[in-house]
């Protein structure tokens, strides 16, 4: 009998909502039964700010310690998690479909971001989000806040029968939010004029071994589960990140879209007060892997040539 395919996950209720859909439609294209691994993170152990546990990768090491230990055969990752440098001997094998790539506000009383009266309290763990909603409300008093959905849910007045109701509102990702039937509590999906996305938000990563990429039982399955334009959108995305030297707790935006043959990229850098944004926006026809990193790189040059490391705290000069 062939054993089940092994696939790690952190132990939230949102990776583990991620990482059953994507084992079980792995299991559907490949006909192998799936098991759930779960692996403590860095992220999951240590509470403070993203910037004080180190931002990039608190959420990753683990789970690709684990593939590389022969502790599971799959991990799945929220690729605004991924460190854009590759891990030597694993491979991102599957970016499924991305679902909605916004932020989402959730408030009290049905309150927007429009609506939500000055000095109201609104928390986030993104210094990218704190940063653009200091630059679209800076009356608004954006509070640091850390925990799992249900955690930063209850930190809302009225939102929920659990938690202090201590703030206004909340940011979080709309994909999550979505992904775990919690569509009711969002009072607006964030327009990307106002707040761009982080890179890669929406999307997810199924990563594996190296080897595993050919000849596997399921290196066909993962193959047919990738999705291109995905694919090529966060790419990049992520070519901005990395270009910049900036991790996934930096105050960095990017969205990138296909459409009629055309992969479309903006991206914002920000002050961490908000009181100075840079937006800039590329666009291409080379709908390949090459492509679509020149064309984000190329953006970041932009940037970079505009005065976005006198902005924000990057590590290029």
């Amino acid at each position: 009998m062939t054993p089940p395919l092994r696939v790690g996950t952190r132990a939230s209720v949102l990776a583990l909502t991620q990482t059953t859909t994507v084992a079980e439609r792995v299991s559907e294209l490949s006909g192998a039964a799936h098991e759930l691994v779960r692996i403590r993170t860095e992220g999951d152990v240590h509470k403070g700010s993203l910037t004080q546990i180190g931002g990039t990768g608190v959420f990753v090491a683990a789970l690709r310690d684990a593939l590389l230990e022969d502790r599971c055969d799959l991990a799945v990752h929220s690729l605004k998690d991924l460190p854009t440098t590759r891990s030597e001997g694993l491979t991102v094998a599957a970016i499924p479909a991305r679902a909605d790539t916004r932020d989402a506000l959730c408030a009290r009383d049905g309150l927007t971001l429009a609506t939500l009266p000055d000095g109201a309290t609104v928390g986030t763990g993104s210094p990218r989000r704190a940063a653009q909603l200091r630059a679209a409300r800076p009356g608004l008093e954006v509070i640091d806040i850390r925990g799992n959905v249900d955690t930063r849910l209850g930190r809302v007045a009225g939102l929920t029968d659990t938690g202090p109701g201590d703030l206004d509102a909340v940011v979080l990702a709309a994909a999550g939010l979505i992904r775990l039937g919690r569509e009711h509590v969002i009072t607006e999906f964030i327009d990307p004029a106002v707040m761009l996305p982080a890179p890669g938000q929406g999307a997810l990563a199924v990563e594996c071994r190296t080897g595993d990429t050919a000849g596997s039982p399921f290196a066909a399955a993962l193959q047919d589960y990738d999705d291109a334009d995905t694919r090529l959108a966060v790419t990049a995305e992520r070519a901005v990140l990395r270009r910049l030297e900036a991790g996934c707790s930096a105050p960095i935006g990017a969205l990138a879209t296909v459409i009629d043959g055309v992969l479309g990229l903006q991206a914002v850098v920000c002050s961490l007060d908000g009181t100075k944004l840079l937006r800039l926006a590329r666009s291409g026809r080379d709908l390949t892997a090459d492509g679509a990193d020149a064309l984000g790189v190329g953006l970041a040059e932009d940037l970079l040539d505009a005065g976005a490391a006198a902005i924000a705290p990057l590590a290029v000069g």
